[in-house]
């Protein structure tokens, strides 16, 4: 029996890593070279991100803008990935839809899959929980990095609601105009600072 639980463990360890990897592959054939300068009047890029936008504070997505947008841009999308979680790049955050006229996302966007405010953006289910918002840094022990990845699209995306980001990295892929990302630091320790 113990043999067994040994082996299980194993291969559930090592299934782990294949996904991670997958994942991460999947990332780099994705991607095109940055081109869309991503800022956060909260945070300097690798600076520290503040305590509302983690999850032992309000919770709160960060402001987000960037720079000028390409005439043929439909829509935009935004990932937020955990980089160092023990299990590999995970997701904290997934969005789309944003009109492709904005060249910002206010803090605190909401909740749901769809927002009230903004009836034609959508927040897709996250790796954390499963649920339709914005889950901010909670690291249990040490200093993580957190990646804002923000696509410019030639498209809308026509994906239902309850899509992850592995959908999100699908439904783009040769609809990509400009692509930036801004990565900001949590420490476990910065949950005890006010």
């Amino acid at each position: 029996m113990i043999t067994i639980l040994f082996f299980a463990s194993v291969a559930l360890i090592v299934g782990v890593v294949i996904v991670s990897r997958n994942r991460e592959k999947l990332r780099e054939e994705v991607l095109p070279p940055a081109n869309l300068a991503v800022e956060s009047p909260g945070f300097e890029p690798d600076g520290e991100i503040p305590k509302r936008h983690s999850g032992y504070g309000e919770d709160l997505s960060p402001a987000l803008s960037w720079s000028e947008v390409d005439g043929a841009a439909v829509s935009i999308a935004i990932i937020m990935d955990d980089l160092d979680h023990p299990m590999g790049i995970f997701n904290h955050w997934v969005i789309w839809n944003i009109p492709a006229a904005w060249n910002e996302l206010p803090e605190g966007i909401g909740r749901g899959a769809v927002l009230e405010a903004f009836p034609d953006v959508i927040q897709g289910k996250s790796a954390y929980g499963g649920k339709h918002y914005y889950r901010g840094p909670k690291p249990p022990l040490g200093s993580h990095r957190y990646r804002f990845q923000v696509f410019v699209l030639n498209m809308e995306l026509a994906i239902p609601n309850d899509s992850t980001k592995i959908d999100v990295i699908n439904a783009i892929q040769d609809h990509i105009l400009q692509y930036g990302e801004l990565i900001g630091i949590f420490d476990s320790a910065s949950r005890s600072k006010e």
